[in-house]
């Protein structure tokens, strides 16, 4: 037996260091060659972005368009604050408006979302097909589809010129309901009936088993969801001046033509910082609960 076991393990070795040598060094070099040159090429907006709010006047028209500059200034984001001085409502307001829309109406959509989806993925219910086949269908809309019938639903409501009309279309995506069922779909059934012969209730196990295990969903949905309402502006349903939004101030700021250039610039970089903050914040976790996650029957 020990010599039978003796015999099959260097065939196993001789198995493994073939496969090894079989990998091909140039094609792993091509390979991240290749990804290196997309990674770089899909940075450059990014790049040019950070770039442009730091240029002077007489740099931003160059053509063709450069990707250094050549005298950095701080003077786009000076200028800012002195307009922003000047605006009828102060800039804190506008901030806190968008920041707080964001929060809530990100917060409400991965609650929402995932509440909806457990029952889709976890429980056997008449009409549970039906429910995910409309699912589906409203995959197909875009937001502009449905501008019209949300500002009537709101206005019945008389939700115009509150925070509820911005907060309430957003919570209830079909994009992230659709997401968090597939992840639950993985969840092993058996660690769900455990729990519950063990006396848990279905809100327990909702909360304390299936939400852990799905965070690789929510993490994506909070990146995509705060970065959606960090850019909405709410003219649709927002009138009163003191209700709106930090893009909304901002584009009052850029409206002075090609003087403003700079400002602009800078504005957009400002706009552009917090969605990229939260990426970079949450992009280990995504990355290692994708990796680890779950269990296998």
């Amino acid at each position: 037996m020990q010599i039978g076991v003796y015999m099959k393990n260097p065939k196993k070795t001789r198995r493994s260091r073939a496969k090894k040598i079989n990998r091909s060094r140039r094609g792993n070099m091509l390979v991240f060659l290749m990804l290196l040159l997309l990674g770089g090429f899909m940075l450059l907006p990014v790049v040019y972005t950070i770039v442009q709010a730091f240029k002077p006047m007489e740099e931003l028209f160059l053509f063709p368009p450069r990707f250094t500059v050549v005298n950095p200034t701080v003077k786009n984001f000076k200028l800012i604050g002195q307009l922003i001085n000047n605006l009828w409502v102060p800039f804190s307001r506008y901030l806190f408006n968008s920041v707080f829309v964001s929060v809530a109406g990100t917060a409400g959509n991965v609650i929402i979302a995932s509440m909806a989806a457990y029952p889709l993925a976890k429980n056997n219910f008449p009409g549970k097909k039906l429910l995910f086949k409309i699912v589906m269908v409203a995959l197909l809309f875009s937001g502009g589809v449905l501008g019209l019938a949300q500002y009537i639903i709101m206005a019945k409501l008389h939700m115009i010129n509150t925070y509820w009309a911005l907060i309430l279309p957003s919570v209830a995506t079909p994009m992230g309901l659709f997401l968090m069922k597939q992840f639950m779909e993985g969840i092993s059934d058996s660690l769900l009936e455990a729990a519950r012969i063990d006396g848990m209730k279905e809100f327990g196990i909702y909360w304390n088993i299936v939400m852990p295990n799905v965070k690789p969903a929510w993490l994506t949905m909070i990146i995509f969801a705060f970065q959606g309402m960090w850019a909405m502006t709410g003219g649709n349903f927002i009138y009163k001046e003191e209700l709106k939004l930090l893009p909304t101030a901002l584009a009052q700021i850029q409206s002075g033509g090609i003087a403003r250039a700079g400002v602009s610039a800078a504005a957009n970089l400002l706009m552009f910082l917090p969605p990229v903050a939260i990426f970079l914040i949450t992009q280990s976790s995504i990355m290692e609960t994708m990796a680890h996650a779950g269990i296998k029957e």
